[in-house]
């Protein structure tokens, strides 16, 4: 008989992972003693079951909203665990560190490119809207994959990857009916085709045909299409990465999601057992809470995940 088709997604933590299932998201974190600290409570499934998740374009801003929310509140959870007695990572210090960082990332992806990109339309003098996108949209890029490979050097970071890898793994086994356990887990690609580290790819992509459209207006209007445009250009990057988990045994598919797994290869690092021990636990408290099996069949897959 078919099991049961849900939602789901993931994240790593601070020294853990978070799962996302239908209804309940479940945060496993390891203490400083080594023990596992697991938060797990309901969430607005209307999101994911209900009405608004089967209108297109507009589910995926309503998805990546929630995401968003649920991901800050697991990061405080995980910063204020991983922390012990030394801090409280929590209230105005922790929502006003992730409001900065969010301003810093709109203008460092988004304004930034737009106006260096003028800046070279001035000096070289091209008229083509299309090829400034484009440098836009390469410069967007560079940008990207640069801050990610420059921050996964850092000591604290490579271990988030490597929480990130223990998330994909896990989630890897179970779509495959793999037992849950880090000795099975752990020989399963540390890569998932959809990642959200893949998401960012294909932003930057779909900005460069978006803006493209709309030609090459005043610095000032550019600036502001692309604050303006970002959740439209989200909206369409979900559906993009929907449709392709819907079809991936498709050659054409698989062929598309290339590049979103070979910049993974930058987010992702080889978990150890320990840290595959927390993603286990995180999902199989999310399968519990949903009265759901530890495994899933490849025909009944899930219908889509992010991280």
């Amino acid at each position: 008989m078919a099991k049961e088709r849900f939602n789901y997604g993931g994240q790593a933590v601070i020294e853990g992972v978070m799962m996302r299932g239908s209804r309940h998201v479940a945060v496993a974190v390891r203490d400083p003693d080594g023990n596992i600290v697991i938060r797990e409570q309901p969430i607005s499934s209307s999101l994911y079951n209900g009405f608004w998740s089967k209108v297109p374009f507009v589910r995926g801003l309503g998805l990546l909203w929630d995401s968003l929310g649920l991901g800050i509140r697991a990061l405080t959870f995980s910063a204020d665990v991983s922390l012990g007695d030394e801090g409280d990572f929590s209230g105005p210090v922790a929502w006003g560190t992730i409001a900065f960082s969010l301003c810093l990332s709109i203008v460092l992806f988004f304004l930034a490119p737009a106006a260096a990109a003028d800046g070279l339309h001035a000096l070289t003098g091209m008229e083509s809207p299309l090829v400034g996108n484009l440098i836009e949209g390469l410069i967007r890029l560079i940008l990207v994959v640069g801050y990610i490979w420059l921050i996964g050097r850092m000591e604290d970071i490579k271990r988030l990857f490597s929480y990130h890898g223990a998330e994909h793994k896990t989630i890897n086994a179970y779509e495959n009916g793999a037992p849950l356990t880090p000795q099975s887990v752990s020989r399963f690609p540390q890569e998932h085709p959809r990642c959200g580290t893949g998401f960012l790819l294909v932003v930057v992509v779909i900005s460069v045909m978006v803006f493209t459209v709309l030609g090459r207006p005043s610095l000032l209007l550019r600036l502001a299409s692309r604050v303006v445009l970002v959740p439209v250009i989200a909206g369409i990057a979900y559906e993009y990465i929907r449709l392709l988990s819907r079809h991936i045994e498709h050659p054409v598919a698989r062929l598309l999601v290339l590049p979103q797994l070979w910049l993974q290869k930058l987010t992702t690092r080889e978990p150890s057992h320990d840290m595959l021990q927390v993603a286990i636990q995180a999902l199989e408290t999310v399968l519990a809470a949903e009265h759901l099996p530890a495994s899933v069949s490849l025909d009944s897959a899930p219908t889509e995940a992010s991280s």
